[in-house]
């Protein structure tokens, strides 16, 4: 496991208050009521246009594109930086770095965000690349991200490890045959990063280190035993 992707809303950056206050926006501007901002704290992560939905109770299209532009026109200004990096997150990604992993980021987020976040917050040369959806795109899960960014990078599935917060993280890793980490600091609940089974739940960034240096070191000495 020489290759690890990570997720970014909640794993690298805690995004939830520039997040949740565009969604209450797009949600006031299609004439729904704007339930408080810890009722969405469980839609940070998962697919947008899907979370709306749910919001919204529709699954007209253009019901759905004009939450959509709502949304974005506030977050392309001014929710995308309502973020903060995660603690330790910055010193973890150096010493991995430093100590040979190539590091790549899954994120439902749409690609041009992801970038734009990455770079403001000096992250962004700790990554090989940056994998997540088009504007334009509909229908993706974590697991079709992680399985296309697979294929983008040609790494193959037993070399790569996949770090995040939410349930769909986990399946998503699992459903690609690669190895799924969870952590706690993010928004998913311990029940349901437990009822997905990840290799390990780890509390704290530098718990996470600890972990892959561990593993590498079992390794480092299986093979030579």
């Amino acid at each position: 496991m020489t290759n690890l992707f990570f997720d970014l809303d909640g794993t690298l950056t805690h995004s939830h208050d520039g997040i949740v206050r565009c969604i209450q926006y797009a949600l006031s501007v299609c004439g729904s009521e704007t339930p408080e901002a810890s009722e969405l704290l469980r839609f940070v992560g998962p697919p947008l246009r899907e979370s709306f939905a749910g919001l919204l109770g529709t699954v007209d299209e253009a019901h759905l594109d004009r939450a959509m532009a709502a949304y974005r026109s506030r977050f392309e200004t001014i929710g995308i930086f309502e973020n903060v990096v995660c603690p330790g997150i910055s010193d973890t990604l150096e010493t991995l770095s430093h100590s040979g992993y190539r590091l790549g980021v899954v994120t439902a987020k749409p690609t041009v965000y992801a970038r734009r976040i990455l770079d403001h917050f000096e992250l962004a040369f700790y990554f090989d690349g940056v994998h997540g959806p088009d504007l334009s795109s509909r229908g993706y899960s974590k697991t079709s991200l992680i399985r296309d960014a697979l294929a983008a990078t040609g790494l193959a599935a037993s070399s790569v490890g996949m770090i995040g917060d939410r349930g769909e993280d986990v399946v998503g890793a699992k459903s690609n045959g690669v190895r799924a980490i969870a952590v706690s600091w993010g928004y998913g609940s311990r029940a349901e990063l437990e009822a997905t089974e990840p290799e390990i739940i780890v509390n704290s960034p530098s718990a996470l280190l600890q972990h892959l240096q561990t593993r590498r070191t079992e390794l480092f000495g299986a093979r030579h035993a």
